[in-house]
């Protein structure tokens, strides 16, 4: 062999070397994270999509580095398909990682969490599902006067009867939905679902109690009414049962509830926006107890969603003679046998500035 053949035999040899080295470092450095990339991106992956456009789409997003690598990568490990779902990536996966999630269907977690509180009315509810999933609080309200799945609901659940369907009702399932915090699997939970899981709770709550409910003579419905003014005007469970005596007491003597929060609800104004006008108190409203032609009579329904221990006050009231009570603006509540003592009490609060007044 000639000189002259052996300098090209090596060249060509070198040039191999020389690109095979440089496949090797360029194929290594395609598994590796894209440069200066820390930022989260979401990708999400529609079923029935081809790798192809798979891997464009992770290219556009800058999740991977380049997508002839990722091919290679993918037929020399033999991956048989992307999994369809939504997938959070840091921006610091290499391709195996990135690969890896998508394979593996670590899709990314959507769970949310809805918290309602206790004494909370509709409206309130109807915000929390606005500002914690994909609905509006008119897709609430709508359900609300949806009447065929109202009429559904009452012959599901054993607590929900047709008084719910009165006219004069603002909200049918007013006091019924249960207060607490429930997760669903993402944002576009339907409001029907989240009802559903509400009266399921409600159910869980209400039978421990429903012999008791059932052999008595006051119905579901005016139970949940009474706990709603019981959730509202009290602040534990001791004031709570004397509350809930005092409605007894009132309701047997035929005299007028008079209670604040009821007003407040029959003009859709909520607690603490503003004092009441004298003029609001006076006018007849089903829900206003303060109101004229309410003597010895509960409001329409429920005003406020209820825990279970204004529904256990009211199922269990204390025995107690009272037939007045009044809480200051700082929440204290005081009770009274006499209306005499009750003016004394609400003189002294006048006194002290903390009595609400009224314009």
């Amino acid at each position: 062999m000639s000189k002259k053949i052996k300098i090209i035999i090596g060249i060509i040899i070198l040039l191999i070397v020389i690109t095979i080295t440089s496949l090797f470092v360029w194929y290594n450095q395609g598994l590796k994270a894209p440069k200066n990339n820390n930022t989260e991106k979401i990708i999400e992956v529609q079923s029935g999509t081809s790798t192809v456009n798979i891997l464009n789409n992770l290219k556009q997003n800058n999740v991977i580095k380049n997508e002839l690598i990722a091919k290679i990568y993918i037929k020399l490990n033999n991956i048989k398909s992307l999994k369809a779902g939504k997938y959070e990536f840091s921006g610091n996966e290499s391709l195996p990682e990135v690969l890896n999630i998508l394979t593996g269907g670590k899709i990314m977690d959507e769970t949310i969490t809805i918290t309602f509180l206790e004494g909370k009315n509709i409206r309130y509810v109807a915000k929390q599902i606005a500002d914690n999933t994909n609905n509006t609080a008119n897709d609430v309200y709508d359900l609300l006067e949806n009447e065929d799945y109202i009429k559904s609901l009452v012959s599901k659940y054993w607590f929900l009867t047709e008084d719910i369907e009165k006219t004069g009702i603002y909200y049918p399932l007013e006091g019924y939905l249960y207060p607490d915090t429930y997760s669903f699997e993402n944002g576009d939970v339907e409001v029907q679902t989240i009802f559903g899981k509400m009266l399921d709770k409600m159910d869980e709550i209400l039978t421990k109690y429903k012999q008791k409910i059932e052999s008595g003579k006051i119905s579901i419905h005016n139970i949940l009414t009474m706990a709603s003014i019981v959730e509202l005007e009290g602040n534990n469970s001791e004031n709570r049962a004397k509350i809930a005596s005092v409605i007894y007491n009132r309701l047997s003597k035929k005299m007028s509830l008079g209670s604040d929060v009821t007003t407040y609800y029959g003009i859709k104004v909520d607690m603490g926006e503003r004092d009441l006008y004298a003029k609001e108190i006076n006018t007849y409203n089903q829900y206003n107890t303060r109101g004229p032609n309410m003597a010895g009579k509960l409001p329409i329904g429920p005003i406020a969603s209820v825990s279970e221990e204004s529904i256990n006050a009211v199922l269990n009231p204390a025995s107690e003679s009272y037939l007045y009570f009044v809480a200051d603006k700082n929440g204290e509540i005081y009770f009274s046998n006499t209306n005499e003592e009750h003016e004394q009490t609400i003189q002294t609060l006048k006194k002290k500035g903390l009595w609400y007044e009224y314009e």
